[in-house]
């Protein structure tokens, strides 16, 4: 039986000049996030744009040895695609515009389910927006908010990680968003682009 070799190996190798390395580490990745940026895009060769850009930027990364994720090779990698994804649509304008009518409310999309690139894309933009705001929310519902919106966590990893009961940190999750709001509201902020 082959014993498979762990990405963190392979990133060293390749850092210590092992190009070859790098092509097992393209191969083993390339199915995933080929599928994971053509769920959001949607466009074959854009995605195929896309998919070269990140291992550019992978490899670019590492040459200058400005690669240190413990390990986690795949999550890197996928970060880097959805942030050229995001770069894509606002590079082509076509960041949706939101209003938070009561038909359709930014915060319900964050029900447990996968968004949609739409949606996906909405949420990195007001996310921008209120980045700043998050800080001014009390300690535990910061934590908890930024766990589910920049971390992707479920609520389950969310009580295990916080030591607290899942509906505890759905309350926190529901207050910071309540406070959001109000600080969204005291600052006029329009999230409307």
């Amino acid at each position: 039986m082959q014993n498979i070799v762990d990405d963190s190996v392979l990133v060293k190798n390749y850092i210590n000049g092992n190009e070859l390395a790098i092509e097992l580490l393209i191969k083993r990745h390339q199915q995933r996030l080929y599928s994971f940026i053509y769920s959001k895009i949607q466009d074959r060769d854009t995605t195929e744009d896309i998919f070269q850009d990140t291992f550019i930027k992978v490899i670019r990364t590492l040459k200058k040895g400005n690669y240190n994720e413990e390990g986690k090779f795949l999550p890197w990698v996928m970060r880097i695609a959805h942030n050229l994804i995001i770069d894509y649509f606002r590079r082509n304008n076509r960041i949706p515009t939101f209003n938070n009518s009561d038909e359709f409310d930014i915060f319900s999309v964050l029900s447990d389910g996968t968004l949609n690139a739409e949606n996906k894309i909405i949420k990195e933009q007001i996310l921008s927006d209120v980045k700043g705001l998050v800080e001014e929310l009390p300690e535990e519902q910061k934590e908890v908010l930024k766990m589910r919106i920049y971390n992707d966590m479920s609520f389950n990893e969310i009580s295990e990680n916080t030591g607290v009961s899942i509906n505890t940190a759905l309350g926190r999750m529901r207050y910071a968003l309540i406070n959001l709001r109000k600080i969204i509201e005291k600052n006029k902020i329009i999230l409307v682009n």
